[in-house]
C-alpha cells in the first residue's frame, strides 16, 4: 500500500498561532493596564493614607512629662527639688510576648513581685506607644546588664527622669509631704492625659493638696524609630509646662528648732502668724524619712513605719485629737465677759472642789486645798483654778459654750492647706444625741469647761484659737503656702469675732501675760532672761480616769497612762507676731515640759538668729506605746483608730492642771 504523505496546512497554522498570539497580547496588555492601575490607586489615588500608615511604623507621638513645681521656705530655702533617675519602662506594642520579655529581664537583674504585679495592673490602662514603668532607680550596674542584653528585649528601654528629692528628710515629712507612684485606684480616677508619661503623684502635705499646681502640664514630641521601637530622633516636640513653685510661710530655722526641741517625745508644735494665719512650723514627733516612697519604700520598712506604735506616719498636728485642758480657759473666760455671766471682778470660793447645787459629787480642783476664799478672772487664768471655770461652765451652759468655740476654730476643720486634716469635737446637747443617743448632763458640762470631756482638739486648731486670741478676735484660715509661681496669696479672714467691749480682750491677755510674767503664773518658769513679753496658758489632759477619792500618782501609772502636756502663747504681748501650741504625748508637767519647747519656738522666731536661745529642753523620754484614755463618765463615740491619742476626761480637773 502506497504510503500517504501528509501535507501541512501553513495558512491554517498562521491563522492560529496570530489568533493565539492576539488573545495573549491583550491578556498581557490588560494585566499591565490592571498593574499599573494598582501602582496608579496606591501611589496616587491612596497616596496620603499609606504614608500616614507608613510613618506609623516609624513615627509616634510619646508624652513628655512636666517638671514638678519646686517648694521653698519664706526665705528661699528649696526643701523639695527634683533630681534624676534612670527607670527600666517597656512599651507593650513594640515588646510582644509581655511574659517572655519580663523573663528574660528577669535574668538579668532582679525584679520584685511586686514590681511585677504594679506593672501588669498598669499596662492596660496606659495609652497607646506610652512606655509603662516596670523598676525604678536603676544603679549603673543594671543598666549595664541591661544593655547587653539589648538586642533581646525589643521595646524595653531605660530612661532618665526627675524625680522629687527632699534635702531635709525626716525635718519636713508632715508639713511637705511626699510624692509616690501613682497607684491603681489613682490611675482610673485621674485624666489620662494630663498624667500622660508621670509616674509619680502627691501623697500627703502639702505635695497632694497642691498637686494641681506644682504638677504642670504634659508636652508632646514626634520620635522615628525602628523596626525594633528604638528612637532614631526627635521630628517635633511640643515643651511640657513646668510645674509652678510654692514658697512656703514656713520659717526652716523655727521648724527645725521646733522639732529638735521635740526630741524623742510624742507630740507636735504648731506656730502661726496671728496677723495672716500663715503656718510658721509645723512639727510633729516622731517622724519620717519621706525620700524612700518617691520611688517606692520596700514591704519591710513599710510595715515598721506602719506597725510602729509610736505612729510617726501620722500627722500629730492636724491629725493628733487631744482633751484641750485648761488651754481653752482663757476662751472660756472671755465668753462669759461676752455673755454678761460674769466680770472682771467677779469671784468663786475654791476649797479645792465644786458641787453642783452644793450637793453631790464633788468635782475636784488640780489644788487639793484650793486658790482662796475669792478668786476672780485674772487669778482664775493665772493660777489655773478648775473651780473658776467649773461655776462659769455651768453658768453659761454647754450649747453657749460651744457656739462660742466655734468662731475660734474649734469643733471643726481649721482649712489649713494640708490633706486628712480631722475636725476634732466641739460637743452640745445636739452632738451628744446625734453620736451617742443620750442626753446631755450639766456634770459633763463643767468637764468641757475645764477642757476635758467629750472635748478633742487637735494642735492646729489650738494655735489657731490662740491666733485668734492675740489678734483680737481676727480668725484667719491657716496656710503653709504664701506664693504659687510668682502669685502672692492673699490672707483668708473667715470671720471677725465681735466683743462688744474691747477692754474684754486686754482682760483677758494681760490674766494670759501674768501666767508667765506674774509670780504665781503657772509658767513663771520659762520667763528667765526673756526680752519680750509673752501672753500664755498651761494645760494637762488626763489620760486615764482617776477615782473621786484617789491621788494621781504618776510613779504608779505606765508611760502611756500619763498626762498629756500642753502649752498655749503668743508674743509679743504688745504686737503678736507668732502663735504657738505645744502637745507633749504623756509629758504631764505643761510649764516643765511643754513650755519650754515654745520658749525656744518663740526665740528662734523673734530674736536675731545668733542670739535666739532659751531654756534647755527636757530630756529625751524613751517613746511608748499610744495612750487610749479610761474614762469613769459616760465614754465618747468611737474615735478614727487613725488619731494619735483621743482621750475621753473624767469630769473631774487633771490632778495637776498648772503643770
Amino acid at each position: 500500500m502506497a504510503e500517504q504523505l501528509s501535507i501541512r496546512d501553513t495558512l491554517t497554522e498562521t491563522r492560529v498561532f496570530s489568533k493565539r498570539a492576539v488573545v495573549a497580547t491583550v491578556l498581557v496588555v490588560l494585566a499591565l493596564a490592571a498593574l499599573l492601575g494598582r501602582y496608579f490607586h496606591l501611589q496616587v489615588i491612596e497616596h496620603e493614607v499609606y504614608r500616614t500608615q507608613s510613618d506609623r511604623n516609624r513615627i509616634h507621638a510619646r508624652a513628655v512629662p512636666p517638671r514638678r513645681g519646686l517648694i521653698f521656705d519664706r526665705h528661699g530655702v528649696v526643701l523639695a527639688d527634683n533630681r534624676p533617675i534612670f527607670n527600666l519602662v517597656i512599651t507593650r506594642e513594640r515588646a510582644g510576648d509581655i511574659d517572655r520579655t519580663l523573663t528574660t529581664i528577669g535574668q538579668s537583674i532582679t525584679l520584685d513581685p511586686v514590681d511585677v504585679e504594679r506593672f501588669r495592673k498598669r499596662m492596660p490602662r496606659q495609652l497607646p506607644f506610652e512606655a509603662v514603668p516596670l523598676r525604678f532607680n536603676l544603679t549603673e550596674e543594671e543598666i549595664a546588664r541591661l544593655a547587653v542584653n539589648r538586642h533581646l528585649l525589643p521595646g524595653v528601654e531605660v530612661e532618665a527622669e526627675l524625680v522629687r528629692h527632699y534635702p531635709f528628710g525626716a525635718l519636713l515629712a508632715h508639713a511637705v509631704g511626699y510624692v509616690g507612684r501613682i497607684n491603681e485606684a489613682e490611675l482610673i480616677a485621674l485624666d489620662q492625659t494630663d498624667y500622660a508619661g508621670t509616674n509619680l503623684i502627691g501623697k500627703n502635705g502639702i505635695e497632694k493638696f497642691h498637686e494641681d499646681a506644682l504638677h504642670g502640664s504634659v508636652g508632646y514630641e514626634n520620635v522615628e524609630t525602628n523596626a525594633r521601637g528604638r528612637v532614631l530622633r526627635v521630628l517635633e516636640r511640643n515643651d511640657p509646662g513646668a510645674g509652678q513653685d510654692l514658697v512656703l510661710e514656713l520659717d526652716l530655722e523655727v521648724q527645725r528648732v521646733a522639732q529638735e526641741a521635740l526630741g524623742a517625745e510624742r507630740g507636735a508644735v504648731v506656730a502661726i502668724d496671728p496677723q495672716t494665719g500663715g503656718v510658721i512650723a509645723l512639727a510633729s514627733s516622731p517622724s519620717f524619712d519621706p525620700n524612700p516612697f518617691v520611688s517606692g519604700i520596700g514591704s519591710r520598712a513599710y510595715a515598721e513605719l506602719r506597725d510602729s506604735p509610736d505612729h510617726p506616719l501620722i500627722n500629730r498636728a492636724i491629725q493628733g485629737l487631744y482633751p484641750p485642758g485648761s488651754t481653752v480657759k482663757p476662751m472660756y473666760a472671755l465668753a462669759g465677759l461676752f455673755y454678761g455671766v460674769s466680770t472682771p471682778t467677779s469671784a468663786v470660793s475654791d476649797p479645792g472642789w465644786y458641787q453642783l447645787g452644793g450637793v453631790g459629787r464633788r468635782y475636784r480642783d488640780w489644788k487639793k486645798w484650793g486658790h482662796g476664799g475669792a478668786v476672780n478672772l485674772s487669778q482664775a487664768i493665772t493660777e489655773s483654778c478648775d473651780v473658776y471655770f467649773y461655776d462659769l461652765a455651768n453658768r453659761m451652759g454647754i450649747q453657749r459654750m460651744h457656739d462660742f468655740s466655734l468662731q475660734f476654730g474649734l469643733g471643726a476643720a481649721t482649712g489649713v492647706d494640708q490633706s486628712a486634716e480631722r475636725r476634732g469635737v466641739m460637743p452640745s446637747n445636739a452632738w451628744k444625741l446625734a453620736a451617742i443617743g443620750e442626753r446631755w448632763y450639766p456634770g459633763e458640762t463643767l468637764s468641757v469647761g475645764i477642757g476635758q470631756g467629750y472635748m478633742l482638739a487637735s494642735p492646729m486648731q489650738l494655735a489657731v484659737m490662740t491666733a485668734t486670741i492675740a489678734s483680737r478676735g481676727r480668725h484667719y484660715r491657716p496656710r503653709l503656702v504664701q506664693r504659687v509661681g510668682g502669685r502672692a496669696l492673699e490672707p483668708e479672714l473667715l470671720h471677725a469675732v465681735e466683743i462688744p467691749d474691747p477692754g474684754h480682750w486686754d482682760t483677758i491677755t494681760l490674766a494670759m501675760e501674768e501666767v508667765v510674767h506674774g509670780p504665781r503664773g503657772t509658767a513663771k518658769a520659762i520667763n528667765k532672761n526673756l526680752s519680750y513679753r509673752i501672753a500664755a496658758k498651761t494645760g494637762t489632759a488626763q489620760v486615764v480616769g482617776i477615782a473621786q477619792n484617789a491621788t494621781y500618782d504618776s510613779a504608779a501609772l505606765d508611760r502611756n497612762q500619763r498626762d498629756h502636756a500642753l502649752f498655749v502663747a503668743f508674743a509679743p504681748v504688745g504686737n503678736p507676731r507668732i502663735a504657738v501650741a505645744v502637745i507633749i504625748e504623756n509629758g504631764e508637767h505643761g510649764s516643765t515640759t511643754a513650755a519650754p519647747v515654745a520658749r525656744k519656738v518663740m526665740d528662734a522666731y523673734l530674736l536675731p538668729r545668733d542670739d535666739a536661745q532659751g531654756p534647755a529642753s527636757p530630756a529625751p523620754v524613751a517613746p511608748a506605746p499610744t495612750a487610749t484614755a479610761v474614762s469613769t463618765d459616760p465614754a465618747p463615740p468611737a474615735q478614727d483608730p487613725a488619731a494619735v491619742a483621743i482621750p475621753a476626761a473624767p469630769a473631774g480637773p487633771a490632778p495637776e492642771d498648772h503643770l
